[in-house]
């Protein structure tokens, strides 16, 4: 077997040698005509630059770019399926945006009759500490608030101490990531409170380092909510309340909404940390569809700048999706009519 393959390689290479001349030709000579029977001559590239299938990949791929910061996108159309993503399967930090977990977490367990939205718990204030002088903050207990209200203030306000009350009342982060994990997403890992995570904040510069605590990927962020909005993890109540949160979101006006038209609705949640902002969320378009989307920023210089990246990249997504839908419908339009022409 093996020499009837090999015999035409060698045939090709006579011919080549027989067709060289003069007699006298030099080694460089030889070799290039083995080269060319084999098809073993080098090779240049054609191009080195990144290749986009549309210009809406063209476009968020300008606006994600990395050399201020590394900047991680995700984004699905929850009508037709199609995705786009830049860094999308690389680690950053959740910071606040893993509060959807935690909450989902709890409302898990309220359906499995463990608590209620009025079970009461104490919110769990920050002592001061000293930076890396103890494994888990201290924190002392505060006002005892009913589930439902910690909810309210952990998703739209942002409130540290009403995240840490259910964080514990829950199991603590082990438990968040169990029940991230049994709905199928993987890269994702809550591994502190949030008392210890903002006192310990800073150890590393996440525009240049990957730290693979409390940390998520874009996509697995996009699939928790693509997930929670579908149904597929919890009841309609559960996400009435976790959703409804989100859409009251008071933090970061300035990143996701900022420039998403009216008419649309926002639900999201934001996440800021040193030299990172975020933001994650679903948008609703006036004629019904809608979008999940997580953005990531590291770097770029200023919150300021991280900010208007987000929001920047948000609204790029948003029209996107939009004249994507109006293709459909065009092309959908024209097919109908063809097949009315025809009869079919």
């Amino acid at each position: 077997m093996i020499g009837r393959l090999v015999a035409p390689v060698w045939a090709a290479f006579a011919t080549a040698m027989l067709a060289a001349s003069p007699l006298a030709a030099q080694t460089s000579d030889l070799g290039a005509a083995f080269d060319r029977a084999l098809g073993t001559e080098p090779r240049s590239p054609q191009s080195f630059d990144a290749v986009y299938e549309t210009s809406l990949e063209r476009r968020i791929a300008q606006l994600a770019d990395g050399t201020r910061g590394r900047i991680g996108v995700a984004a699905i159309d929850l009508s037709t399926g199609r995705q786009i993503a830049v860094l999308g399967d690389q680690l950053f930090p959740m910071a606040s945006t893993s509060k959807i977990a935690v909450a989902a977490t709890y409302m898990e367990m309220v359906e499995q009759g463990k608590y209620s939205l009025t079970s009461e718990f104490p919110l769990l204030v920050a002592v001061g500490s000293a930076r890396f002088s103890s494994a888990v903050a201290p924190v002392r207990k505060g006002e005892h608030m009913a589930a439902i209200d910690l909810i309210e203030l952990m998703i739209t306000r942002s409130s540290n101490p009403a995240t840490d009350a259910l964080l514990a009342a829950v199991g603590g982060p082990a438990k968040v990531n169990d029940w991230v994990r049994r709905q199928g997403i993987r890269e994702f890992s809550i591994n502190r409170d949030i008392a210890t995570l903002v006192r310990d904040d800073g150890e590393f510069d996440p525009a240049t380092h990957i730290d693979r605590r409390d940390a998520a990927t874009p996509r697995a962020m996009v699939e928790l909510l693509r997930g929670l909005y579908q149904g597929k993890y919890l009841s309609a109540e559960s996400r009435r309340v976790i959703l409804g949160a989100m859409s009251r979101t008071s933090t970061g006006k300035r990143r996701i909404p900022a420039q998403i038209p009216l008419g649309a609705q926002v639900s999201h949640k934001t996440g800021s940390l040193n030299n990172t902002s975020s933001d994650v969320g679903i948008i609703e378009t006036p004629d019904g569809r809608a979008f999940a989307l997580a953005i990531y920023v590291t770097g770029q210089g200023a919150r300021a700048a991280r900010e208007e990246r987000i929001a920047a990249i948000a609204r790029a997504l948003y029209d996107g999706f939009n004249a994507d839908a109006q293709r459909q419908i065009l092309t959908n339009s024209v097919a109908g009519e063809r097949a009315t022409q025809t009869g079919g």
